[in-house]
């Protein structure tokens, strides 16, 4: 008994149609989430080089003006999730500095909400003024 052939239009409307409806819904879903960006205020790198102690805004969608700080690798972009230490929403500026023995020194501003202030970060104490 010979095998009967499937018309090359019925391959391809099967294989092509959910792969389109894949892309269509990729393309749906990324257009909902909210993109970050991310912009850098100030860079500082630490006295032995091991990292960069940034100053940044991030926004998604319609966040609030907000400033952050996070350690990442020297010379390398904040990431768009990276993970802060310290989180002010509704101010612009913090004043970070490098202090002695390594340590993190931190002038948070007068006006806004502190959402996050943790007391160390990669095992570098962070000081709060």
């Amino acid at each position: 008994m010979p095998k009967a052939k499937m018309p090359v239009a019925v391959l391809i409307a099967l294989t092509a149609g959910p792969a389109l409806a894949i892309g269509l819904t990729l393309l749906v879903v990324n257009d909902m989430v909210p993109a970050c960006v991310v912009t850098e205020a100030q860079r500082l790198t630490a006295p032995d080089g091991e990292y960069d102690l940034v100053t940044f805004s991030r926004a998604c969608g319609e966040t609030p003006p907000n400033i952050q700080a996070a350690l990442v690798p020297p010379g390398e972009e904040v990431p768009f999730d990276a993970a802060s230490f310290v989180s002010v929403v509704d101010a612009t500026e913090l004043t970070p500095r490098w202090i002695a023995d390594g340590q993190i020194e931190i002038t948070l501003p007068e006006t806004g909400e502190v959402l996050r202030q943790d007391k160390t970060v990669a095992d570098i104490p962070v000081v709060y003024r």
